[in-house]
């Protein structure tokens, strides 16, 4: 259970490049993790689908190869380096749940190793070279909220940052932080043009649900160009926490293999939620048009 008696937890952000070969990944990704730890993290999150480089960017179907099981091989060494460094650790895979069916799946593991459970990625996006709905059957899990050693965390997976119902109704369970690993970036030939623009409104919009639903907000992305030399994607990293009023505490670079720790205060959640009364002055009684896919 959550020990709500200490008043500050320390969120590890794992921001790195991938190479193709998911055991390399794999490797720098478990040292990274102890490397965090070493500096205080507590709740360690890592980018969207760590383990491979972005392979959404086209159709092929020899890349559900790349699949695993929950559990599974990878789970049982992220289990493991769990318990080596006592940090709750939020990772996103690959699922394998059957022949056919697949998910973008974030799994969290208490600081003692056990599988807290999983999220499925609920908003699939279908995008030039975000091609992810040709791999990922939409999740079921609904949104979930997971109570740690260090704090009650809800895990919701990149195209999920976009929607504020998401990040409310993960609220709502009594998350206290919000983590979303992420894979995003420019194509190469639109960053001159929109690459700020972009960039802006994807940090925006994170920190909107820090506001909007007092808690804390943690994105963690990839770095480096992944795909054919004269197109592909530019990852921006970017990783960055943000408290429960949208400021900024912790943010890495453009391109650079980073782990962010940063230390967040239960008692500035308190603070802002007194003062920015959100949740008490919903009117919960004229919202049942948002299940509406359009009002006309």
């Amino acid at each position: 259970m959550t020990n709500i008696s200490a008043n500050t937890f320390t969120l590890g952000l794992v921001q790195m490049r991938c190479e193709a070969e998911p055991a390399a990944n794999l490797e720098r990704t478990l040292s990274a993790i102890h490397r965090a730890a070493r500096n205080g993290a507590q709740i360690i999150c890592l980018q969207e689908l760590f383990r491979s480089s972005y392979f959404c960017q086209r159709q092929d179907p020899s890349l559900f190869d790349l699949a695993e099981t929950i559990p599974g091989p990878t789970t049982e060494r992220l289990a493991l380096a769990a318990r080596e460094t006592g940090a709750v650790i939020a990772a996103s895979l690959f699922e394998r749940r059957t022949a056919g069916v697949y998910h973008n799946t974030a799994v969290v593991f208490d600081a003692d190793g056990r599988m807290c459970g999983l999220y499925r990625k609920m908003h699939i996006p279908d995008d030039p070279l975000y091609f992810e709905k040709y791999y990922f059957t939409p999740g079921d899990t609904g949104f979930r909220v997971f109570d740690t050693r260090y704090g009650r965390v809800g895990v919701l997976v990149c195209w999920d940052q976009w929607f504020p119902e998401a990040a409310r109704l993960t609220a709502l369970q009594g998350a206290e932080v919000l983590l979303y690993p992420t894979a995003i970036g420019w194509h190469p030939s639109e960053k001159a043009e929109y690459g700020a623009a972009q960039r802006e409104a994807w940090t925006l919009m994170q920190r909107s649900h820090a506001i909007a639903n007092g808690v804390y907000v943690a994105a963690v992305n990839r770095i480096g160009h992944e795909g054919s030399a004269d197109g592909g994607l530019q990852f921006w990293g970017s990783s960055f926490v943000c408290d429960p009023f949208g400021v900024i505490l912790g943010q890495s670079s453009e391109e650079g293999e980073e782990v962010l720790v940063v230390p967040c205060d239960r008692r500035r959640l308190e603070d802002v939620r007194r003062n920015w009364p959100f949740l008490r002055d919903r009117r919960i009684d004229a919202y049942g048009d948002l299940t509406r896919r359009w009002i006309q």
